[in-house]
């Protein structure tokens, strides 16, 4: 708006009305940008939809209409806005009646855009793939849309596609609804055109007033049936990737009798097969002789209080505390080669304790005392012999099963174990957890594709056991699970403990099967106290003991699921019932005493025994990190087609398709509009091919952030070596894509053939690439999700449109936003691009003055700074891949 600013807007020229142009232009591609939001909210409501439409809920057009509808009055509000905001202070024509069109029209513009994109949603079904065919649509959309490139230039074998571009027809509309009004009338000294007229002319828009009109019924046609495809695409496409179900092809033969919750003894004891799995591996298989021995660790802790500030909401609702306590003096110990269970209602803070024994928490208030074979725990020794299996099971997804455990053998063994050994444990590992038959499969993504979900669960255990690890922590190893998976990923639980690990897992609600699978109890109550500790006995026997041993509560029947039975008598309803507090109970009990001693014996270090130390935090050096780190992103590139392959395609067909439509313009510089279409090509593939790099690389990114957040908390490396992988890994995939682009476009659009001009090119198409792509990487690093980023980069990219010089050139830009014109990088591409290619070219132009004194006095681009020029441009691809790895290494939005 103050760009345009109509105190610094003239009426004196045909180039003055091209200003005018440009912003009308502008107010376009600015509404259609706005309407990309439509991809991602489309595509994360298709999986419900699939799921919906085939269980027949309803028809798909009912699916596709609300959107268009809901759309209608968030488009009058937006469009209202921008209008009333830019339309006068601009200084377009001030008639009442033209302003109402503009509106109008914009509002149509908004609507055809967001049918578009909901229609390629559901064409392409994946946000990479989504994303890489509408920057297709909106370039092809722009280049044929009148502005970039004039009617008069548009090649006779590109003719149809301007006239079936619903741009061509908003673009016209727009700017004949402005260049008709009063104040373009007025006829310039030796025309006999009002030069309104002279302007259309000039750019190669139609003369004619109806022209409105016509783009009106125009838009409103392209709305139409772009959402008649989006109801097809609905109707007849499913979804990419069917969902792997959660049942392993190698689970077990017959079918699990065991139930949750209320389960019998009919059903769940006796001869269950579940059991059967469990128990048999616990007596018939001894697991601790294995090629890397590991010293076992017990782990105790006293007292342990962990508080948060108290949130905004419940101080409103008159709670006076400044902290609120989520753990209230819990005490305990876990021992090697014991099957510790963590449970407790929903609220009691198993998590919690988890999360502070294994110091993943990353903010509160931590108090009390922890040992590790009675030694203080100390963070950084202890994530080298700890492992944490965390519930949503993060893994990158285009490796292999073996590769994730290479990986993480390689990143967490000490570096004096050798390959050959390395390897040899891995095949141990793997045969433990029983995941041999899937040593080559691609891990995928959680519901989408690869793994079912109880095969995750074990290749997380193995990620984590690879690193041989003393201490295991599991989080609700078997939620999401069926009995019969839940089997299997308990039998691998129990084979790990068999090894001489110490082991603890959260469990909420198990069978009666998996219950007794444990072999003790760590209950706790809501509001972070334990109510028993202790031995489960057989079938439950002592917890049951225990239990009916307090006054009041009822006995349990028979065949009831003890854990279903605890859970309910412990209750807080319960307790206000009995006039009970089970921590207190626990606390006069001797079993109290008996842990407490057991507590104290375990907090004193034994005889001749050693304090935990590494000489180094991490396992490997800064190199092997960086080594490692760059393998596994090689690989996750490499198997990443709907990434990598399609960035390539979408490439190859834009080079071509630019190079069709822009045919040896760059050699035919004749007239002013030649310049302008051949910076034209130039501008729309800066704009839209960096665009969709940094769109693509988002998703991308935010994946494996999320498994760099695990990875870090491991120990595994720190976050300079990932953000090195992360940037490096780039580099040979957008040297190829702009090799691929200069060659065709350079070739076919004829510009000059010499050595420098060609490396010039390639030079400045190269580094737009990259710090477009760093750009969108660090725009997810410094935000909270892929979707801020993606809003956050959306606001960039219309700054950088705007200020790239192409709209209005720089010596137009009024003084108080020049100073953004030298931060805009896209800027400086288009200064390298057009002054090394033009600015030394001494050919006269129709109008008298030579190429490069207009490029000099029209753009201010000087072809001797092309130096500062270049280094301008490599300046900001260091820039953001800079900032990229400082947010990573400083900024964490996983809060535990």
């Amino acid at each position: 708006m103050t760009l345009f600013l109509r105190t610094e807007m003239h009426r004196d020229s045909v180039i003055d009305g091209g200003i005018y142009v440009g912003a009308l232009f502008y107010s376009v591609i600015f509404i259609m940008f706005n309407a990309m939001s439509d991809i991602s909210m489309t595509i994360s409501q298709l999986p419900v939809f699939y799921k919906q439409r085939n269980l027949l809920f309803y028809p798909p057009w009912a699916f596709s209409l609300p959107p268009w509808i809901t759309k209608i009055p968030i488009t009058l509000i937006q469009v209202a806005l921008w209008v009333c905001l830019t339309y006068y202070v601009i200084g377009y024509d001030p008639c009442v009646g033209r302003f109402f069109r503009q509106y109008l029209l914009l509002v149509l513009v908004s609507q055809m855009a967001s049918a578009l994109f909901r229609f390629i949603a559901a064409a392409g079904r994946s946000m990479i793939v989504a994303n890489t065919f509408g920057s297709f649509a909106l370039l092809t959309l722009f280049a044929l849309g009148g502005f970039i490139l004039s009617r008069d230039n548009i090649k006779k074998w590109w003719i149809w596609g301007y006239w079936i571009s619903p741009l061509m027809y908003g673009q016209n509309a727009i700017v004949v609804n402005e260049f008709f009004g009063k104040s373009w009338s007025k006829v310039l000294p030796g025309s006999t055109e009002p030069l309104g007229i002279q302007v259309l002319k000039f750019r190669g828009f139609f003369p004619d007033a109806h022209w409105y009109w016509i783009g009106v019924g125009a838009l409103v046609g392209f709305t139409l049936l772009y959402n008649f495809c989006f109801t097809l695409a609905l109707t007849f496409l499913g979804p990419l990737q069917k969902p792997q179900a959660i049942v392993s092809e190698d689970s077990v033969s017959n079918e699990s009798e065991g139930t949750t919750g209320n389960t019998t003894a009919e059903s769940g004891r006796g001869n269950s097969s579940v059991r059967t799995e469990v128990k048999f591996e616990t007596n018939h298989r001894n697991k601790k002789g294995m090629v890397l021995p590991f010293e076992p660790h017990s782990i105790t802790f006293e007292d342990i209080r962990y508080s948060v500030d108290m949130p905004q909401e419940m101080k409103n609702q008159g709670v006076t505390e400044d902290r609120l306590e989520l753990l209230r003096g819990v005490s305990g110990a876990f021992r090697p080669g014991v099957l510790t269970a963590l449970m407790g209602v929903s609220g009691a803070g198993k998590t919690t304790l988890m999360d502070v024994l294994a110091g993943r928490k990353t903010g509160g208030y931590i108090e009390g005392n922890i040992t590790i074979s009675g030694y203080p725990k100390k963070q950084e020794t202890f994530a080298r012999i700890s492992g944490y299996c965390e519930q949503n099971d993060i893994h990158s997804p285009h490796v292999t099963v073996y590769e994730s455990l290479l990986y993480s053998a390689w990143l967490r063994l000490p570096p004096e174990v050798n390959s050959e050994t390395r390897k040899m444990f891995i095949e141990e590992v793997m045969k433990l957890v029983e995941l041999e038959q899937l040593r080559q499969a691609l891990v995928g993504l959680p519901g989408v594709s690869g793994l079912s979900t109880e095969q995750r669960k074990r290749l997380t255990i193995a990620v984590e056991l690879v690193a041989n690890p003393s201490i295991i922590f599991m989080d609700e190893p078997t939620s999401g699970l069926d009995a019969r998976a839940a089997a299997i990923v308990m039998r691998t639980v129990r084979n790990t403990v068999d090894t001489g690990r110490t082991v603890v897992c959260t469990i909420h609600q198990p069978s009666i099967d998996i219950f007794e699978a444990f072999d003790e109890l760590f209950l706790m109550k809501r509001g972070g106290q334990e109510i028993y500790v202790g031995p489960l006995g057989h079938h439950s026997s002592q917890l049951i003991k225990y239990f009916e041993g307090i006054e009041g509560v009822p006995n349990i029947k028979h065949g009831y699921n003890p854990a279903t039975w605890m859970l309910e008598v412990s209750s807080p309803a319960q307790e206000m019932v009995l006039g009970v507090d089970f921590a207190a109970v626990y606390k006069n009990s001797a079993l109290y005493k008996r842990n407490k001693a057991l507590i104290a014996g375990l907090s004193t270090p034994a005889p001749d025994s050693k304090n935990l130390y590494f000489p180094t935090q991490y396992s490997q050096s800064f190199f092997t990190q960086c080594i490692a780190c760059l393998w596994k992103q090689h690989l996750s590139y490499w198997r990443n087609p709907s990434y990598t392959a399609v960035r390539f395609l979408f490439t190859t067909v834009i080079a071509l398709m630019f190079g069709a439509m822009f045919w040896k313009l760059g050699s035919n510089m004749t007239k002013r509009q030649d310049l302008f279409n051949a910076m034209g090509s130039m501008y729309a593939a800066i704009i839209f091919l960096g665009v969709q790099n940094a769109s693509s690389v988002q998703p991308v990114v935010a994946v494996e952030r999320t498994v760099f957040y695990r990875e870090k908390a491991a120990g595994m490396y720190s976050a300079f070596p990932y953000a090195f992988a992360q940037v490096w890994i780039e580099l040979p995939y957008i040297f190829f894509q702009a090799m691929v682009y200069g060659l065709i476009v350079y070739a076919m659009i004829g510009f000059e053939w010499t050595a420098v001009k060609f490396f010039w090119y390639l030079f400045f198409m190269y580094f737009t690439l990259l710090y477009y792509t760093f750009y969108g990487m660090m725009s997810v690093a410094v935000t909270p999700n892929q979707h801020v980023a993606a809003i956050v980069s959306t606001a960039f990219y219309s700054l950088w449109n705007l200020f790239s010089g192409f709209i209005i050139p720089r010596p137009r830009i009024p003084v108080w936003w020049r100073w953004y014109a030298w931060a805009c990088p896209v800027a400086y591409t288009l200064y390298g691009l057009v002054s090394s290619q033009f600015g030394d070219i001494k050919h006269k132009l129709e109008s008298g003055e030579t190429v490069e004194d207009f490029v000099r006095s029209y753009f201010d681009f000087k072809h001797e700074l092309l130096g500062a020029v270049a280094a301008a441009v490599v300046g900001f691809a260091t820039l953001f891949a800079f900032t990229f790895a400082i947010s990573i290494r400083f900024l964490n939005y996983q809060r535990r």
